[in-house]
């Protein structure tokens, strides 16, 4: 850590501590997720400690009378496994909102809430992160220069869109992200679509402007959770060339609780690439996993789970040469904080 984050960090706490005492709405949260695995790729086998999105933050509100409030949130991502901070130090999210009666106005750097509205709402088992998470869904939006609105609920519905400001970068132009919710009972339905033209969107080490629509399913039925999500990818280019790419991807995914154990299944598969009319040989991908959670307290639990992504010839994933396969066999903990 160098003497910049030692010096921001103080004035955090500093800060933090002053603002609860006026108006108690400042907190510090995070999340320690650190797991040891025996992970494979290709024929090479590793035994590793493995960081899963670990991070710590700070955010707080302040009322501003009439049912309108101020607010901010500071996140910042952190290997757990050697202490390395990110080198954006609030890479993650640094956002100012103001929100009220007609939902919520944001500005800054956040994730896509498309993204949360279908694949990271199935992503039951270790939260989207590590090894284990999913590969194959496609992210393509510009987190940064975003301005945010989030509408209030309507009887289980909900909203959100966003655009990241290009600030006349070479080659870039606006980037756009919409997503819908509607969450009633034990019925969840989603819907995002993102269009970021000017930028990178990137999956199988294919690159070039994006666009991408999913939707997404979750049902409860007592003990088991069900979920699935669909997601359509276009980029403008591959490679630099002006042939047109798509492609097709989908996650079923299940939960059965049982006191305090959760026994999680799920299973993606990415189709083959399609270019120029034509599909690519060798580009398909499935991944699977099986875990296990057992939840200690609200905030701790224990987990193992088993991983594999299996690409095709001409693809890769998840690390190595294309065609090489990734397995990961693991133990952990996860604490929020």
């Amino acid at each position: 850590m160098n003497n910049t984050q030692r010096a921001l960090l103080t004035l955090l706490a500093v800060a933090g501590t002053s603002a609860a005492m006026a108006q108690s709405s400042v907190t510090i949260y995070g999340r320690v997720n650190t797991s040891v695995e025996r992970q494979k790729v290709g024929d090479a086998k590793l035994t590793a400690m493995q960081n899963n999105a670990s991070r710590w933050g700070v955010r707080g509100s302040e009322d501003l009378g009439g049912g309108l409030k101020a607010g901010f949130q500071l996140e910042s991502g952190f290997a757990s496994d050697t202490g390395v901070t990110a080198a954006q130090f609030f890479g993650r999210q640094s956002e100012v909102n103001l929100s009220g009666a007609f939902g919520a106005l944001r500005l800054g750097n956040f994730i896509s809430d498309s993204y949360y509205a279908t694949a990271d709402y199935i992503s039951m088992h270790n939260h989207d992160t590590g090894t284990s998470a999913d590969v194959l869904y496609t992210y393509v939006m510009r987190d940064v220069n975003k301005i945010g609105y989030r509408s209030p609920a309507f009887g289980g519905f909900s909203a959100e869109g966003a655009v990241s400001l290009s600030e006349k970068a070479p080659g870039a132009r606006n980037a756009f992200d919409l997503s819908a919710n509607y969450n009633a009972g034990p019925l969840g339905l989603g819907l995002g679509y993102t269009s970021n033209k000017g930028s990178t969107g990137v999956f199988g080490g294919f690159a070039g402007e994006a666009q991408q629509v999913a939707l997404r399913g979750s049902y409860a039925l007592g003990a088991f959770t069900l979920g699935a999500y669909y997601q359509y990818v276009t980029l403008d280019n591959i490679n630099g060339t002006s042939a047109d790419a798509k492609r097709h991807a989908y996650r079923l995914a299940a939960m059965y609780a049982m006191g305090a154990s959760e026994f999680h299944a799920n299973f993606g598969r990415a189709e083959k690439i399609k270019a120029g009319g034509n599909n690519l040989s060798g580009t398909a991908a499935n991944q699977w996993t099986l875990g296990y959670n057992y939840n200690l307290s609200k905030r701790t639990k224990v987990y193992g789970f088993y991983t594999k992504v299996d690409n095709n010839a001409n693809i890769s994933y998840q690390g190595g040469a294309p065609g090489a396969d990734f397995s990961s066999l693991a133990v952990g903990v996860r604490h929020n904080f």
